[in-house]
């Protein structure tokens, strides 16, 4: 058995026996930072230019490198979906690497150094992408390389799984829990949030947006961790932090 086939078999074995899709997303997450020497991975949902939600990850740290890819627009799995091709980046602190300059900055003060995103289909079309983070900078490797491409089409299989598992209802008229899971994945809190905001400031939905990722940008949150603020009134809307125009210094820092 070739290294290529091995890989495959390891991969594929770390999602067998999952109770869930998403369970089998974690999984094979973790085998990737086991099998591809990296140190981290997730796979992001994207729709529409924007990430849409983690569908599954090694752990806390690449889930929320995965959500600053939503709170500041940009990132390698967004460029990855785009662009349908692998986005390689080997040494993020490079002069000369210009793309991304909120989510690299955030990024390196996580010590990671090197990210690899790789698109993820179904069919012919990328619905997502794989991100694998390295602490160290490097190129990965032909071996890593080959069992990331491989990783990123397995990574569509429990999709697949949990969109088939919406077909059925039940006697009371409710959804497969399938529908549930992927439902789960939607930032629904960035949406509350957004609407709370559109109301106290009485602002468009877009300029709302803007608010909140701003907001989280300049304390160091995800946008999804200032948006519980929000949602759980732990943040005040009548704070001139949010009525500032985001780029502009508030009435209390002047």
């Amino acid at each position: 058995m070739s290294g290529l086939d091995q890989l495959r078999r390891d991969l594929g074995a770390a999602m067998s026996g999952a109770d869930s899709a998403l369970a089998a997303a974690d999984r094979l997450c973790q085998a990737c930072v086991e099998l591809l020497e990296v140190d981290g991975a997730a796979v992001s949902l994207v729709h529409a230019g924007s990430s849409q939600g983690t569908f599954g990850s090694s752990g806390e740290l690449s889930r929320r490198l995965d959500a600053l890819q939503f709170t500041f627009g940009e990132g390698p799995c967004l460029d990855s979906v785009r662009d349908r091709t692998p986005v390689l980046v080997a040494d993020l602190a490079d002069p000369t690497e210009q793309r991304w300059p909120a989510f690299r900055g955030a990024v390196l003060e996580s010590g990671i150094n090197a990210v690899f995103a790789l698109p993820v289909a179904i069919e012919t079309s990328p619905i997502g992408a794989l991100d694998l983070f390295c602490n160290r900078s490097g190129a990965l490797t032909a071996q890593s390389m080959s069992g990331g491409l491989l990783a990123a089409e397995l990574a569509a299989l429990p999709l697949l799984d949990l969109m088939a598992a919406g077909v059925a209802w039940d006697s009371a008229g409710q959804s497969d829990h399938g529908w549930q899971q992927l439902a789960s994945l939607a930032r629904v809190e960035v949406y509350q949030a957004t609407g709370m905001i559109m109301a106290a400031l009485d602002i468009s939905p877009t300029d709302a947006l803007v608010r909140l990722r701003a907001h989280a940008f300049a304390y160091g949150m995800t946008a999804s961790e200032a948006a519980w603020a929000v949602v759980e009134r732990r943040l005040s809307l009548d704070s001139d932090d949010w009525r500032s125009e985001p780029g502009q210094p508030s009435a209390g820092s002047r």
